[in-house]
């Protein structure tokens, strides 16, 4: 674990892992440690991925002032990260919730991105939100587990706001294509109840102009990947492909069989996509 000083004194860590060009990795959640990313499906064997921990999060220290848990003060954490690494340019990777923040660093700082990869990704700060109807379609094929009343009960907990780490565990089986060991092993990988203040902080009192957003990524000239996976329920394919239309070069990918986390559920194949759009 390595540790950087941000824009406001606050420390916070990073881990990094692989050999290869840099990767700089944004964990979702929100208020999740960047150890739910693992190794990306074996990303590692050709990038070194740089995994940064949330202020608040993991390796990374509470703030002095709570405010900044906010996702777009967030985005000078990443940018004060990118200076410590000495990066003109920077290929980012970010996942889900981490998403959001990475659209807001897009549009603040196009500059110094060379490539950005939004998988399975959050797109509230451009307003593109799922349809009942495509959410309905994908949790439907999973109504006839054992496990499923509990977890889509969870689920509706969290969307009208319960963000405890009991809603969060007990919905995890509808974020995977398939509830395998593996998925049962990764599900609450990055959690601890000190992430709390992270998680509830990091929409509170947030007003996101999704306008002025997508005006702001026009400047943008980074190839970007948006990625899906067509049994995730949380951003349908239908989501990434109207949200492809906002950049000037940007290309879908639809991973089939997988959820939310698409590197646990089919390692080997993430991993070579992502890599060929990282090139």
């Amino acid at each position: 674990m390595r540790r950087f000083t941000s824009y406001d004194g606050t420390e916070l860590g990073f881990h990094v892992a692989g050999d290869g060009p840099p990767l700089v990795c944004l964990p979702g959640g929100p208020g999740r440690a960047a150890q739910y990313l693992g190794d990306l499906g074996g990303l590692d064997k050709t990038r070194r991925l740089i995994l940064l921990d949330p202020r608040g999060v993991g390796s990374s220290a509470d703030p002095a002032d709570p405010a900044t848990f906010r996702v777009d003060r967030l985005v000078e954490d990443v940018e004060a990260l990118r200076a410590h690494l000495d990066l003109e340019r920077m290929d980012l990777l970010a996942h889900s919730a981490g998403a959001v923040l990475a659209t807001l660093y897009a549009a603040t700082y196009p500059q110094h991105l060379s490539r950005l990869a939004l998988i399975t990704p959050g797109l509230g700060a451009v307003d593109i939100h799922g349809s009942e109807q495509d959410v309905d379609a994908i949790l439907g094929r999973l109504a006839g587990e054992p496990w499923y009343p509990a977890a889509y009960s969870a689920l509706e907990k969290i969307m009208t706001g319960d963000l405890s780490l009991e809603a969060f565990s007990v919905s995890r089986p509808l974020f995977y294509g398939h509830w395998s060991a593996a998925a049962q092993a990764h599900a609450t990988l990055g959690t601890a109840e000190r992430h709390v203040a992270a998680r509830k902080g990091f929409f509170a009192g947030v007003a996101l102009d999704a306008l002025s957003i997508k005006a702001a990524l026009e400047h943008l000239s980074a190839p970007v990947l948006l990625y899906a996976g067509d049994r995730d329920a949380m951003v349908t394919p239908a989501m990434v492909q109207q949200a492809a239309a906002l950049f000037h070069d940007a290309s879908v990918v639809v991973q089939a069989g997988v959820g939310h986390f698409p590197w646990v559920d089919d390692p080997a194949a993430f991993a070579a996509s992502v890599e060929a759009f990282l090139g």
